[in-house]
């Protein structure tokens, strides 16, 4: 009978040592703060989640674009704190991806259904938008132009306004949508045809 009670002690121990141990490791879990530049969503068409629990869509959108939001800050933005002559993520964190629910075409080029990731170069009057296969990525740290599926030249149109949170919006047109990207007082916009 000893025998068997200090064998059942050893266990008794190694089990509250062990409880212990799982107490005190879920007791430590930390969660990361709140980024300065918080990840959204935006989707085409617009608010399309909201329209599609109010049964006032049905099918998948037609695309969407997942991106971090950095903050103007009184900074200056393009040609200091976003370089000018050099690839972009299109945003903070992770690169900016973009993903079409259907096939569609971007000026003269065409994109199957798919995700992709967007990259820019931004120049003093345009923005050459680079639509990339890697997706993914942190950055464009590890961009790579044999991963590029094609590029875009916009012109940039100077606002009066600014815009303190870099921002996506698909517009409706009548051939499709506009995908209007603008930040600081700059805004481009790139044709989605169906």
């Amino acid at each position: 009978m000893p025998f068997i009670f200090q064998g059942m002690s050893k266990y008794f121990f190694s089990v509250i040592v062990s409880l212990f141990f799982c107490y005190c490791s879920i007791g430590q879990t930390k969660f990361l703060a709140l980024d300065k530049s918080p990840l959204d969503i935006s989707y085409c068409p617009n608010n399309y989640p909201i329209l599609k629990i109010q049964d006032k869509t049905t099918g998948n959108p037609i695309a969407r674009v997942i991106y971090s939001r950095p903050n103007k800050n009184n900074r200056v933005i393009f040609g200091d704190l976003i370089e000018y002559d050099k690839v972009w993520r299109m945003g903070a964190n992770e690169a900016t991806e973009i993903e079409f629910f259907q096939n569609v075409r971007i000026y003269n080029h065409k994109i199957k259904k798919g995700r992709y990731t967007l990259y820019c170069i931004p120049y003093t009057n345009k923005w050459t938008i680079i639509f990339n296969s890697n997706v993914d990525v942190w950055g464009a740290f590890k961009y790579n132009e044999k991963n590029d599926l094609f590029r875009v030249d916009a012109p940039i149109q100077k606002q009066t306004e600014i815009i303190e949170s870099l921002s996506f919006l698909f517009e409706k047109t009548d051939a499709g949508y506009d995908l209007k990207i603008g930040w600081d007082d700059v805004l481009v916009s790139i044709p989605i045809t169906l």
